[in-house]
């Protein structure tokens, strides 16, 4: 354990955690016995390596050699954060024809939203699937037996495949055609790149290959991205090639990126048909080679496999030896086991998928949904775990891309009457605001960012932070006030005129939804502290605000759905979806505005009789953080393992949702947070795992994860 006593890191927990505790914790094992083991071509059992900007996915053999096996279960996906793909637009619609006006607070506010005929639809319709994220390719085994016929799965046997997560390393070995076959595929930690190892006699005898096929975008709300249907629509050439390389072209519409293949020893690329390379290697046993994805052409040559090998160990075993960790192997609790491989995925899961210099979508670098489009409502849940689990530079990485959205944002609230910045919901690099029905209403998305900044500046409080965030904090607290409505007749101020999280409940119809409620008042007490930081007065208008924003309607001593939604408990329409009045006491601390006697008996109701079947991934670590904040460990525990299809995490970590939404990094976002908080605790709470049962059958062992707010 000399790694865990050289650690800077770690050698701060020793004041937070007991050092009995801190020194019996073996890092390694507790990565290694939670590694994926595969034994079959199972579609919802593909493994990915990564590196949060850039992500391959594989299946059983290693590569992607059966994408077709995959389409509907994990797709074998090569995406990255800059591939993204518009058509053409040759009836030239504009973003201005996507608007309708709206009177939610006396004046017209333009949203961008879905039309049901005509040209507007055709130009919404344009807008929400432009521009859409790319498949980059698809990089596999070439195989044929001995009587010249491709290879199926049924003539892979004695398939064992094992994520090696401490080195971030995909390892297949199985039998083909009766032939021993290992192959070995990394993902460099800092470049948009696989490399490939293989070692079989087939490849000397010819019978095993490599192919790398590129598809046309298919511009689907949610699929793979590949359209095979059209070669004609597209263009591939290899533009350079030398020895031990080649470098091939890839031009769609107005879109360009390359893709080079380098390798070791003798080998030829060639084109077989159009869009498929096959790279053939000769006279050896043993091969492997490198495949680079790139927007620019490449200049300059790629690492070796060794050399990618070697900086994928060293990135992943900082990765778990510095960052936080929770061990649950000392659990009496027979569900332990089960928390413990869910922790452990999906810390592996949000680092590769989720941990670029821009929000993810919901399906990471996977396959696309919405269009491969990013959900800024969801950056909660996506990256606020990095930074209760120490890892707070995974979340600083994505914050940056806000400075590119301003101006987008900042004309957002412009045309609709408001002061600051209005963050849109669903939108891509670009910050281009995707019409939606729905999505263009959300305000739960808005103060996210104070959240995440504010998490930064508690982890390293400095004028550093305050200066470079102060601006946006400050911009998006403007809009949250100034979208707060004063009623003079009761001398309060509502929230009106949006979708809440609670997403079955209508814009026009809806009246001061509690999640959005507490989060606007946590939200503006935060951005009034960075103002006193930042040596500036408080702002008046917050504070009146603040101490006037009308507290949760209850209804019977439940808390209901909204103001406006009297009939929360007797109508499904208010007790499906999300139970987002859960998270106004489980995601933000207790405040004035929450009676924590009312919010325990709505849970006690929302566990016996809510409609748990339409609910989503993070409904469940949200109704767990509100247990625990209440005392109730053991409601806490059930809701981060109940037995629904919504909380079901397949082999690989994967949170499956449905037949449409076969992964959702959301729920995999939230189970970390939640079990954050449940460990360490949150502000004013005391004592060790003060969000589980206090029966004893949780003794859960942390190192250095920090408290939530």
């Amino acid at each position: 354990m000399k790694l865990l006593l050289n650690s800077k890191c770690l050698l701060f927990t020793l004041w937070i955690v007991p050092s009995c505790l801190w020194a019996a914790m073996n890092r390694q094992a507790l990565v290694e016995r939670n590694n994926p083991v595969v034994h079959s071509f199972d579609s919802l059992s593909s493994l990915s390596v990564g590196n949060g900007n850039f992500a391959f996915t594989a299946d059983a053999s290693g590569l992607q050699t059966f994408p077709e096996l995959y389409k509907n279960g994990v797709p074998l996906g090569t995406q990255s954060q800059w591939g993204w793909h518009s058509f053409a637009n040759p009836n030239n619609y504009r973003f201005e024809e996507t608007l309708k006006d709206y009177d939610f607070h006396g004046w017209n506010e333009p949203y961008s939203t879905e039309f049901k005929e005509g040209r507007q639809k055709e130009a919404s319709e344009w807008f929400r699937e432009n521009p859409h994220r790319l498949h980059l390719g698809v990089v596999g085994l070439e195989l044929q037996n001995i009587q010249g016929q491709k290879a199926t799965v049924s003539d892979f046997t004695n398939i064992n495949q094992t994520l090696d997560l401490w080195n971030g390393k995909l390892n297949s070995s199985y039998l083909l055609f009766g032939k021993p076959v290992a192959v070995q595929t990394v993902c460099h930690p800092a470049e948009d790149m696989i490399a490939v190892s293989v070692n079989s006699a087939l490849i000397r005898s010819g019978n095993l290959k490599f192919n790398l096929r590129f598809p046309y975008p298919s511009g689907k709300h949610t699929d793979d991205a590949c359209n095979w249907s059209k070669p004609e629509a597209f263009a591939t050439s290899i533009v350079e090639s030398g020895a031990g390389y080649a470098i091939i072209c890839c031009r769609l519409d107005a879109t360009t990126y390359y893709v080079k293949l380098q390798w070791q020893g003798a080998a030829s690329l060639s084109e077989t048909k159009s869009h498929y390379y096959v790279l053939a290697p000769e006279g050896t046993d043993k091969f492997s080679f490198s495949c680079a994805f790139t927007k620019e052409r490449p200049q300059l040559s790629l690492k070796d496999f060794a050399e990618t090998q070697e900086a994928s160990v060293s990135y992943w075993n900082n990765f778990w030896i510095k960052g936080a960790a929770a061990d649950f192997s000392q659990c009496k609790d027979a569900r332990a086991k089960e928390m413990e491989r869910r922790v452990v995925l999906s810390q592996y899961l949000m680092a590769i998928q989720c941990a670029g210099n821009v929000p993810p979508q919901e399906t990471g670098l996977t396959y696309n949904s919405w269009f491969g489009k990013f959900h800024l409502e969801m950056h909660w849940w996506h990256a606020v775990h990095f930074a209760l689990w120490n890892r707070i530079d995974l979340l600083e990485k994505s914050m940056d891309w806000y400075n590119v959205a301003y101006n987008n944002a900042k004309k957002i609230a412009e045309r609709q009457g408001f002061k600051g910045v209005r963050w849109m919901k669903m939108t891509d690099p670009s910050s281009i605001e995707a019409p939606s029905k729905v999505g263009s209403f959300l305000i739960w998305q808005q103060p996210h960012f104070i959240y995440m900044a504010e998490l930064i500046y508690r982890d390293h409080p400095s004028k550093v932070v305050i200066e470079k965030y102060k601006k946006l904090v400050f911009e998006t607290a403007d809009f949250m006030a100034s979208f707060a409505t004063y009623d003079k007749a009761k001398n309060r101020y509502v929230l009106k005129g949006a979708i809440p999280a609670q997403e079955t409940l209508r814009a026009a119809e809806t009246t001061n939804p509690p999640f959005e409620l507490a989060y606007w008042h946590y939200a503006l007490s935060v951005a009034q502290q960075w103002r006193v930081r930042a040596g500036l007065p408080e702002n008046k208008e917050w504070n009146k605000i603040l101490k006037l924003l009308s507290p949760l309607a209850q209804k019977d001593g439940l808390y209901l759905a909204a103001e406006t939604a009297p009939e929360t408990y007797h109508d499904v329409r208010f007790t499906s979806d999300h139970m987002a009045v859960l998270g106004a006491l489980g995601i933000f601390p207790q405040s004035r505005l929450v009676n924590p006697a009312t919010m325990k008996n709505t849970l006690n109701w929302v566990w016996k009789n809510w409609n748990w079947d339409k609910t989503w991934g993070w409904d469940y670590p949200m109704t767990a953080m509100d247990a625990a904040r209440l005392g109730d460990g053991e409601k806490a525990v059930g809701a981060l393992l109940m037995n629904k299809r919504t909380n079901t995490y397949l082999v690989n970590g994967h949170n499956y949702q449905d037949e449409r939404l076969r992964i959702y990094l959301p729920g995999n976002g939230g189970l970390l947070t939640a079990v954050a908080m449940m460990c360490a605790g949150w502000d004013g709470s005391k004592g060790n795992n003060p969000g589980f049962p206090k029966d004893g059958n949780w003794n859960v062992v942390w190192e250095g994860l920090k408290k939530m707010p």
